[in-house]
């Protein structure tokens, strides 16, 4: 097992939803954590960050500098071990308008910033922290150095009408799972991703008839997830030695439905 005690860890979109979650379940580990998260979200990332002993660090995943500075930071508070990339943005069009105009399409631009955000700003940084859990001394004599959880959703595998960017996003986060898996074997590093299913996080804003609507599609248990089910299970893919690789599902059996 990787013990995460007196070391740092890294997660992205940490102020709020699964990936505050996944800040408290890390503390808790004895990780000192660096909350990941855009200017915007500073107030509450600050907050937590005070609550948990770790440290804000306002950026944005795709800018290579920001994310270099948020790494550093970490190290600066101990070995880097653990990397949490939870940050992401979702969108609903569809591929074609109603009216057969070309300019009804979907947007591209809004296409390429869907993919930009959870795709490569889930690899940007999973190739800064990597590198700089590379430099570490392993722990371990199988020389491990670490771990890296991914999210994906299960729109990856059966994305909604409407879904088209957010779906081919989070698709190529689990498409690059065993890949990276395979690059960082090298040093010691293991990568794997999580594929949520309906949680219940601030992204609804509270809109219960949202909520009631998603349960319907649920197996059991028929609710959404609570956000510290997914950050325990982030924790056990994180410190469990011999997963690696890996895509799991977190959803109570949902499978989801054309709408």
């Amino acid at each position: 097992m990787l013990d995460l005690n007196g070391t740092s860890a890294l997660v992205t979109g940490g102020a709020s939803g699964l990936g505050e979650a996944a800040v408290r379940a890390l503390a808790e580990q004895g990780a000192r954590v660096v909350v990941l998260d855009l200017d915007r979200q500073e107030e509450k990332g600050q907050a937590l960050a005070k609550e948990v002993g770790g440290i804000f660090a306002p950026a944005d995943v795709t800018d290579a500098e920001q994310v270099i500075a948020a790494v550093e930071a970490a190290k600066e508070m101990g070995p880097l071990r653990a990397v949490v990339n939870s940050a992401g943005i979702g969108w609903a069009t569809r591929t074609i308008g109603r009216d057969g105009t070309y300019e009804s399409a979907h947007d591209l631009e809004i296409f390429k910033k869907v993919i930009d955000i959870n795709l490569v700003g889930t690899f940007n940084v999973t190739r800064l922290a990597a590198t700089a859990m590379s430099t570490t001394d392993a722990v371990d004599e199988d020389g491990a150095r670490g771990a890296i959880v991914n999210t994906a959703s299960v729109a990856a595998l059966e994305g909604q009408i409407g879904q088209v960017s957010y779906t081919a996003s989070k698709a190529g986060v689990v498409g690059m799972t065993l890949v990276l898996a395979r690059d960082l074997a090298a040093v010691g590093i293991r990568v794997n991703t999580i594929i949520p299913g309906f949680f219940d996080t601030p992204i609804y804003g509270g809109n219960e008839d949202m909520k009631n609507h998603l349960k319907k599609d649920t197996l059991f248990p028929k609710r959404l997830g609570y956000p510290s089910e997914y950050a325990s299970l982030a924790v056990e893919l994180i410190r469990n030695s011999y997963i690696n690789g890996e895509s799991v599902r977190i959803d109570t059996g949902t499978r989801m439905q054309p709408k």
